[in-house]
């Protein structure tokens, strides 16, 4: 094992509580620090697909996700009214124990790893951050945002898109970008028999099903939009949402019934950012969105960060150096989380400038091959 003993981890969300548990796993003392005092979560649902199933699997935390969640047989594509376009099957890496695939609210998701992050022995603070880093004599020096101190071996960075961790270690260059869409979402309730991912592909957008439990699904609407006309009103977010689904048939039509509450409308530009290799400075790292944060296009965010944080944790406790641990890591990770990257990002174009033959089917289909294979 290298000489990391101590480790921080910047962020409370997936990333870097798999981090924890997994390190924890492998003997390290970790403390959590999360910017949030509530420490919950935005948003409706997540899509789990194979292989987050399987890294859940190897954090202990498959079976109760896929019981408080609801299993999905792949995916489905439709035009605007309802025709089928192609179907791509999903992947049981696990064998038949497991389903394909899942989906989960998100607040069930977080406290799942919460409860397993508390169980693991972790240390959590909550409403802070880090100030300051400082890199010297094999060890980072923290500084925290209530005025605190405290020196440890390993500094992750698992908070998110606009990580303070790689602002502060890599400098201010590295920004996330917008990518020309937005994207909403709204809970409803479950339309009879849905068992897939169900995508609609429309004139102006994208719009689909996904299921999260037996009587609960959310409706999502991916859409090109110009930067300067983001903005809409919170209170008009509902009718918004509404007019955009207005062009599909089939069951869209009753299922925008029940999108009454603008409060409950998630909406959001959607950003991205590729760090490029080595995702460390010293002795801090980088996981998840804060190096590799994706649309959401093929639905591999959590998934990538989950896979981040073992294999971290797998390369922490081979012997050597820790930061020839940390190239391995890179070097592990990068190559397959820049292609699930590509591949999202492609997506987004083809929807964007609305390509006529764009292959949505067969691009979906190759990010289920390439996350398949072993991480």
């Amino acid at each position: 094992m290298t000489d990391a003993r101590s480790v921080l981890v910047v962020g409370g969300g997936i990333g870097g509580l798999s981090a924890a548990i997994a390190l924890r796993k492998r003997g390290l003392a970790v403390d959590v620090v999360e910017l949030n005092p509530k420490w919950d979560v935005y948003g409706v649902g997540i899509i789990q697909a194979a292989n987050a199933i399987r890294a859940l699997d190897q954090l202990g935390l498959a079976e109760r996700a896929i019981a408080e969640g609801s299993a999905m047989q792949g995916s489905r594509f439709f035009d605007r009214d309802g025709n089928q376009l192609g179907r791509v099957p999903a992947v049981e890496l696990l064998g038949p124990r497991y389903p394909p695939m899942n989906g989960i609210t998100r607040p069930r998701l977080h406290a799942i790893f919460q409860d397993a992050v508390r169980a693991a022995g972790a240390d959590v603070r909550l409403g802070l951050t880090v100030a300051s880093l400082g890199q010297e004599g094999g060890g980072v020096e923290v500084t925290f945002t209530d005025g605190g101190t405290r020196r440890y071996d390993l500094v992750v960075g698992a908070d998110g898109i606009n990580s303070l961790v790689r602002r502060l270690a890599f400098g201010e260059d590295l920004v996330a970008e917008y990518t020309g869409q937005a994207v909403w979402r709204y809970n409803v309730p479950r339309l009879d028999g849905l068992d897939t991912l169900d995508m609609y592909v429309g004139e102006n957008g994208k719009a689909g099903f996904v299921p999260l439990a037996p009587d609960l699904m959310y409706v999502l609407y991916i859409e090109a939009v110009p930067e300067e006309s983001l903005a809409v009103p919170d209170e008009l977010l509902a009718d918004a949402m509404r007019a955009r689904l207005a062009e599909f048939g089939g069951p869209f039509p009753a299922v925008c019934e029940h999108i009454v509450d603008p409060a409950q409308v998630v909406y959001r530009p959607v950003e991205s950012i590729l760090v490029p290799a080595p995702w460390h400075r010293g002795r801090v790292v980088l996981i998840g969105d804060a190096a590799h944060a994706t649309s959401p296009h093929v639905g591999q965010g959590a998934a990538m960060a989950m896979e981040d944080a073992l294999v971290l944790a797998d390369e922490l406790a081979a012997d050597g150096a820790v930061g020839d641990a940390l190239e391995r890591f890179t070097a592990r990770r990068f190559e397959r989380c820049e292609l699930i990257w590509s591949i999202s990002r492609q997506i987004g174009r083809w929807e964007i400038e609305h390509v006529e033959d764009a292959d949505f089917v067969g691009l979906t289909q190759r990010s289920i091959e390439v996350t398949a294979e072993p991480i």
